[in-house]
Order: C-alpha cells, then sequence, then structure tokens
C-alpha cells in the first residue's frame, strides 16, 4: 500500500464487501480495545501518533510489536500513521524481497528530501525477513527516512538481527481479555460499519465466540461473521423485534471447534512445556491435564511429552519415589514403540 488514504475506503460503498474485521478496524487510539498499557500517554505508539512527533528529535525511529495474532499490529500501525499525518507504505516479509524494501526506501527519502512528509513503513511477519533484508533497512531507519514499524509472532531477540533491534522500541502486546472481546463483539453488532443492528446474538452466543476466539480479535469477528450470515441468509434485515437472532448452536454450526494457539516452532512451545511442568511439581493435577490435552490438541510429538516427563520423574520426584521413573520410562517406551 503506498500513498493512499487510510481510511477512506471504509466510507466507500464497496467497503461493506470487505471482511468483518477489516471494517471494524479501529480509525483512532482511543477507539482501541484493549492494550491499555501500551497506549498510555508518553508511551512510544502515543507520541508517535501524535502530529507533533513529526521532525522530533525524541519521537522513537523505529519500533517492533511483537504479540500474538489478532492483537491488533497491523491496525496500531495504521493508526500511527494516520493520525500523525505520515504516508503509510506497507511490506509483506512473506512476498517482498530486497529490491521492494529498496524501492519503498528510495520513494520515501525523495518523499521527505522533496516535500519534507515522512513516510511510516510497516513490515508484517517482519521474523521472516532474511538478514540481507533486515540490513538494508539499517541505513534508512539510521538517518530516519521512514518511521520503520515492524510486527512479529516471534520474540524478536531471537527473530531479529540485533543492528536493527538495538535501534528499536520492543513493543509487547498481549491477547484480549475475555472482557475485551465482549465489548468488541457487542461493537460490531451495533456499529454502522459492522452489522448495523441487524442482527442480535444471544448472551450465551457471545460468550461461546468470546471462548473460541482464545485472545484473538479478528478471530472472534470472524466467527461472530459467520454466524451473522448463518442466520440471515447474507440478506440485510430491518432492525426491530423480529431481528433474527445468533444462538450458541448457530455459533457451534460455524465454528463447531475451538483452534489451539500452540506454535510448535515458537514460544508457544517452550511456554506450554514449562507451564506443563510446573503443573506437575505443583501437584496440580487440573492444570496438568489442561497443559497437556492443549499440546496433544495441537498436534505436539507424543515422545517429546513422554521424554519431558520422564525428566520430570527423575529431577523433580528423584529418590522420593524412584519407582515413578520406571513408569515413565516404560511409558516412553510404549509411545515410541507403539504410538
Amino acid at each position: 500500500m503506498s500513498e493512499n488514504d487510510l481510511f477512506g475506503a471504509a466510507d466507500a460503498p464497496e467497503s461493506m464487501t470487505r471482511p468483518l474485521a477489516v471494517r471494524m478496524r479501529p480509525r483512532t487510539l482511543d477507539e482501541v480495545i484493549g492494550q491499555t498499557q501500551v497506549l498510555g500517554q508518553g508511551s512510544p505508539l502515543r507520541r508517535l501518533a501524535n502530529p507533533a512527533s513529526k521532525g522530533s528529535l525524541t519521537a522513537p525511529s523505529s519500533v517492533i510489536l511483537f504479540g500474538p495474532p489478532g492483537v491488533g499490529k497491523t491496525t496500531l500501525a495504521t493508526i500511527v500513521a494516520g493520525q500523525s499525518g505520515r504516508v503509510f507504505e506497507e511490506l509483506s516479509a512473506v512476498t517482498s524481497g530486497v529490491k521492494d524494501v529498496r524501492d519503498v526506501l528510495t520513494r520515501a527519502h525523495e518523499r521527505l528530501v522533496s516535500r519534507g512528509q515522512e513516510t511510516v513503513l510497516f513490515i508484517d511477519e517482519v521474523h521472516r525477513f532474511s538478514k540481507s533484508q533486515q540490513d538494508a533497512l539499517l541505513p534508512a531507519v539510521e538517518n530516519r527516512d521512514v518511521t520503520f514499524i515492524g510486527a512479529t509472532t516471534e520474540n524478536p531477540s531471537f527473530s531479529v538481527i540485533k543492528p536493527l533491534l538495538s535501534r528499536s522500541v520492543v513493543v509487547k502486546l498481549e491477547s484480549l481479555e475475555p472482557n475485551q472481546l465482549t465489548e468488541l463483539v457487542q461493537r460490531a453488532l451495533a456499529d454502522e460499519r459492522g452489522l448495523k443492528g441487524e442482527v442480535k446474538a444471544a448472551d450465551e452466543a457471545v460468550a461461546d465466540i468470546v471462548r473460541m476466539a482464545g485472545g484473538d480479535a479478528r478471530k472472534s469477528l470472524t466467527i461472530l461473521e459467520a454466524a451473522a450470515g448463518a442466520v440471515t441468509g447474507d440478506e440485510a434485515r430491518k432492525t426491530g423485534a423480529r431481528r433474527p437472532i445468533i444462538t450458541p448452536d448457530i455459533v457451534s454450526t460455524v465454528m463447531d471447534t475451538a483452534t489451539v494457539r500452540y506454535d510448535k516452532d515458537g514460544d508457544d512451545h517452550y511456554d506450554v512445556i514449562s507451564a506443563f511442568i510446573k503443573s506437575m511439581r505443583g501437584s496440580d493435577p487440573d492444570a496438568t491435564i489442561h497443559y497437556l490435552a492443549r499440546m496433544l490438541k495441537a498436534g505436539e510429538d507424543p515422545r517429546f511429552i513422554a521424554r519431558r516427563i520422564m525428566i520430570a520423574a527423575s529431577e523433580e520426584v528423584g529418590l522420593a519415589a524412584p519407582q515413578i521413573l520406571q513408569v515413565t520410562v516404560a511409558a516412553a517406551q510404549a509411545v515410541a514403540l507403539v504410538g
């Protein structure tokens, strides 16, 4: 995306064909639900969104947004550009190469020199950029030709090169709380950009949507849109007492199971197994079974889990109950040989 009006498309007639999650994107920082810990007064994002930050000697020149999917990384980047009056340029690390990066940086430099207009360069999935691609960003970030905002679901300490990381402010975004997702769903039901009050939702249905979303704002709106389509048949309905109602049965029809958020190659792999071990150490069977089920549901290798249980039996239990090690060794062998 180049020098386009960030939010003008939201008012176009064809915008109603866009997904609900796109139509309901906040337009200002004050509309953002959640993330209050990183949007307070004086925070890097709040300062960048201030029009007075253009040309400021103390405003951050590089920000890396780190958090799980659906917490507003792209939304926050577009808001920062829109509120501050900067031009917004976007690249995807999945489809863009070094040439694309250099082309954008050249345009940003020319724009700054000829018109004094600053640019926000947003790179989604920045952890997928190679070292050479990230190196190409360094001169422009160093000289403030662009305000660089990167988004990543991976820990930037391991996925972003050190020179770029040292020039950046890392902002950690959290999954949305259930009450925040509930507020988001209710807003989408009533808002003119959303479902315009043409559909109602039972409280139990909203609770099911929130539970299935697992802290992901985008997913909650995707489920809501699918459920609304199921009860309306994609036809507009007038407001009033006969509005169609989204029930828990409708929600379960369009989304039969909640997808477990778990990245076998990322932080979730280590976070969940650590919580699993700590739950066993703390003699909490309910938490232990929860984390075990979460790993198995997400497709974790059972041999890895059995090996960690065997290690825990050796290190955590030890001579207090030596027979437990024999049981876990036998279980690990059975898993390896039988499955």
